[in-house]
């Protein structure tokens, strides 16, 4: 069973091949494979006669390294050392068997802290505009006669229109104008770029919520069928449970016949959709590695260990125990693992998790250097103005631009202008 066993170019490699070769060092033994006849890792039938891998080790000078469960009949029939490996029961489905969607998840592809920040960035945009057409005389020549086009109502409807890539005219005249609204419609492309990209990644995330979220909600539905391998000691936590709900689980199966007879058959059944197959977590998390569709539910029940089992007055139980406790604690056990469960997903995962979270801090960064600039290029037209004005009327320069900003700051200019020569009249 892949990775524990498998065969390559007439050799045998895997987790279990290393973890014998690495123990025989410890040991200092020489030691001949063989494959169980069966095919079986060993249940008792109505008889008491063992099967698989347990039949052999009592039946004669032999000893068998596998995924093999440390159980209570097991071990009153054979010696298991310390277990190898910790596993549980758990339950795989296909990835795709997701919650309904909310009505808010359209806001999912960016944190509030985002969403809050390009508020703030719409808001300032569009006071920035108000504010730059007002003083820039290439905007806003006669402050006196001419009514300013640019509201703060109409600044806040052409940098919404901006944000749609729709546009809302008219643009500004003025340099200082359109250096702020280039700026904010390159803002907006990227912005848009960016939610659309997250929108399409957290629809194929991997944090995809199940509704199968554990043993419980499997229980309670009849849409998806489930099942686990027969003859297992899977099948057997569920069988001498005394737990309800692991009893109801386990007459259900009894009832629908849903057991699998291998590992592979159960991965297949749940890649084909509408059906979860439950079994030994570490098994699963493989089955995951291997098929990016695939997902492990997050609980895990029945906490057991994989060990190796010998016969019963076999003189090498106490030296397995202490070498496999030497190799734990020297940490190649966990090398082990993460050597023959690496993920073939986890290229298509490290492309997904770098196109997700996009950092906007350096478009917020652009969009203030080109506010700034914007407003710098109005108040440099404004001080060229008042300048040549202050030439022409041979007047102070400061009292020009006082007079400038009095008038173009003050709200309504034009139409109280306008206002008092029709009183006169």
């Amino acid at each position: 069973q892949e990775p524990y066993t498998v065969s390559k170019d007439s050799q045998l490699e895997g987790f279990c091949m290393d973890l014998l070769s690495e123990v025989s060092k410890k040991l200092g033994f020489k030691y001949q494979v063989q494959l169980v006849k069966d095919g079986s890792y060993g249940r008792q039938d109505e008889s008491g006669k063992w099967n698989g891998m347990i039949g052999e080790v009592m039946r004669g000078q032999i000893w068998r390294i596998a995924p093999l469960t440390l159980t209570a009949s097991r071990e009153r029939v054979v010696a298991m050392t310390t277990p190898f490996m910790q596993t549980g029961i758990s339950i795989l489905l296909r990835r795709d068997i997701s919650e309904e969607t909310g009505f808010f998840d359209f806001l999912s592809p960016f944190t509030t802290q985002t969403w809050v920040g390009i508020l703030a960035a719409y808001l300032g945009t569009a006071a920035c505009i108000f504010v730059v057409t007002r003083l820039s005389p290439c905007e806003w020549s006669q402050p006196q006669t001419e009514q300013n086009t640019f509201s703060f109502l109409h600044s806040l409807w052409y940098t919404a229109g901006a944000l749609t890539l729709q546009g809302a005219g008219p643009h500004p005249k003025a340099l200082s104008g359109r250096v702020i609204c280039c700026t904010w419609w390159f803002f907006s492309i990227v912005l848009l770029a960016c939610y659309f990209s997250n929108l399409r990644s957290s629809k194929t995330s991997e944090s995809t919520q199940l509704k199968v979220k554990g043993f419980d909600d499997l229980a309670n539905q009849n849409v998806i069928e489930y099942g686990c391998l027969a003859g297992s000691s899977t099948l057997a936590f569920f069988k001498n449970s005394n737990d309800p709900l692991y009893r109801r689980i386990y007459e259900h199966m009894e009832r629908t016949k849903s057991f699998v007879s291998s590992m592979d058959e159960g991965v297949r059944r749940a890649k084909e959709g509408n059906y979860a197959f439950i079994g030994e977590s570490v098994s699963l998390d493989l089955a995951v590695a291997r098929h990016c569709e695939l997902v492990r539910a997050h609980e895990v029940i029945g906490m057991r260990g994989y060990s190796i089992a010998t016969a019963i007055d076999s003189p090498l139980i106490k030296s397995l125990n202490i070498a496999i406790l030497q190799l734990n604690e020297a940490g190649e056990l966990s090398y082990l693992r993460s050597k023959w469960w690496a993920s073939s997903c986890l290229v298509e995962g490290a492309q997904s998790s770098a196109a997700q979270p996009h950092s906007l801090k350096g478009m917020f960064l652009v969009l203030s250097i080109g506010l700034g600039l914007g407003a710098a290029v109005a108040v440099l037209e404004l001080l060229s103005k008042s300048r040549r004005s202050a030439a022409e009327h041979k007047k102070p320069c400061c009292t020009v631009l006082s007079e400038e900003l009095s008038r173009r700051l003050k709200p309504n200019t034009a139409n109280t202008h306008n206002d008092n020569e029709n009183e006169k009249a």
